[in-house]
């Protein structure tokens, strides 16, 4: 078994990527992961958690843990569905406050990392997106 790992690679890869956004939206007091989900929310909000999962590929436990740490940060606000069995979230004043300094700190990194990797580089992790 000598050939290298290839899910190893993509991971340390993956670490390394979100680090750099991690440290880019530092100021803001989120990380990318929250601002991805931020971003999530204010395109489809109120959006309920279930359907939030299905977007972000998550299931419901781990899609109600993050949006519970993002709610202990005063970024969301939750609601009741119509049928009163689904939660729903949408961004509080706070949230859409924080997301909005957030993107030019996030633009900034995604041009830094463009650079970086360049094009071919960048359509190829689209493309494993796509096909994985």
């Amino acid at each position: 078994m000598s050939s290298p790992c290839h899910c190893v690679h993509l991971r340390k890869a993956a670490r390394k990527l979100g680090a750099r956004y991690d440290a880019a939206l530092e100021p803001t007091g989120i990380n990318i992961a929250q601002f991805s989900l931020l971003r999530t929310i204010e395109r489809r909000q109120p959006v309920s958690l279930t359907d939030l999962g299905k977007h972000l590929e998550l299931d419901r436990s781990t899609m109600g843990r993050n949006v519970r740490v993002v709610e202990k940060l005063g970024l969301l606000q939750m609601a009741r569905g119509e049928d009163q069995r689904e939660a729903m979230v949408e961004l509080s004043p706070q949230g859409t406050t924080t997301l909005r300094a957030a993107e030019p700190l996030w633009e900034q990194c995604q041009t830094e990392i463009e650079a970086h990797l360049g094009k071919d580089r960048l359509d190829a992790l689209a493309e494993l997106d796509r096909l994985l």
